[in-house]
């Protein structure tokens, strides 16, 4: 096995593709983008942080916090991804400091020191199978409705801008086409049976596919997941995906956010659903190339540990 200060054998570039050849960025070229990630999140990071304090609760910008386990301070860390070294680098100026190792060309984090290769192995098999699938645009974003779909609970504190019973004949006049295990985990034990196909978590990687708004977010996890062993540029990248994936997802729902600035997508007319089918594509279309760039480090990482743990 390579000592832990020799030469990385490959790098990643912003984007999350591989290279042929290692990557030295200049101080002043790290120092630049961890800059420029930085600020480019902090109006999210600092909005969520302030509403926190003073507890107020956004329905649609709280989930990509609370849903997902990514802190805006971890949001807000940088990393150059595997295998780039960090010239005139000192500890305390980059983030997960802990993780790097000291090399002749700057401080570097091994691809090979990445500790769980099965992950990668499921995760990459899992993207991969969503990338070889069709999208699909037709269940119109019921999902939330079904969430609501004959109960007196609501999911948030904010009012519903139909009369529950107008939800219900909604409901009754759609079939419900939901693909997404942990969307349909949450439909109301009357909606439910009326879904177009039985989910359940085992099931999952056979049905998750490109046109769903919550397979398009969780592309965010996946790459947070590989956190800092993924440039954060793609984080950054996967997190204003879900951002948008986010709002369309609660803009077409059940719920009045009129005093949060936003307009419903009315899903129950004609137009309104051909408004969302046409952001499920747009939405699809922005996935793919940060679906191939997580997919193309998933697998460098992976090649990089099995070279690594290979006996000589």
């Amino acid at each position: 096995m390579p000592s832990a200060g020799s030469p990385p054998r490959a790098s990643t570039d912003p984007a999350g593709d591989v290279n042929d050849e290692p990557t030295i960025l200049s101080r002043a070229d790290w120092l630049a983008r961890q800059a420029g990630h930085r600020d480019r999140l902090a109006p999210h990071c600092s909005d969520r942080v302030a509403r926190t304090f003073h507890h107020v609760k956004h329905p649609v910008r709280d989930f990509l916090f609370e849903y997902y386990s990514f802190t805006p301070a971890r949001l807000l860390r940088w990393s150059p991804g595997p295998d780039v070294a960090l010239a005139d680098a000192r500890r305390s100026e980059i983030d997960w400091s802990s993780r790097f190792v000291d090399a002749e060309t700057g401080l570097i984090l091994p691809a090979r020191s990445f500790p769980r290769p099965g992950f990668l192995r499921w995760a990459g098999r899992y993207l991969q199978g969503i990338a070889d699938r069709p999208g699909q645009f037709g269940c119109f974003g019921l999902h939330e409705w079904a969430m609501v779909y004959r109960t007196g609970a609501v999911r948030h504190a904010t009012p519903l801008r139909l009369p529950p019973a107008d939800i219900a004949d909604i409901v009754e006049s759609h079939e419900l086409r939901c693909t997404h295990y942990d969307a349909f985990r949450f439909f109301t034990p009357a909606a439910a049976p009326r879904n177009r196909i039985a989910l359940t978590r085992a099931n999952t990687e056979e049905h998750d596919q490109p046109g769903c708004v919550h397979v398009t977010m969780d592309l965010y996890k996946y790459a947070y997941k590989l956190a800092p062993w993924i440039p954060a540029e793609l984080v950054a990248d996967a997190f204003e995906l879900a951002w948008s994936a986010r709002e369309l997802d609660m803009r077409a729902s059940p719920y009045d956010l009129a005093e949060f600035g936003m307009s419903p997508v009315r899903i129950e007319t004609p137009d309104g659903k051909d408004e969302y089918a046409r952001g499920q594509r747009n939405l699809q279309t922005r996935a793919e190339p940060i679906r191939a760039r997580l997919l193309s480090l998933y697998r460098s990482l992976l090649a990089a540990v099995e070279t690594a743990d290979s006996p000589l």
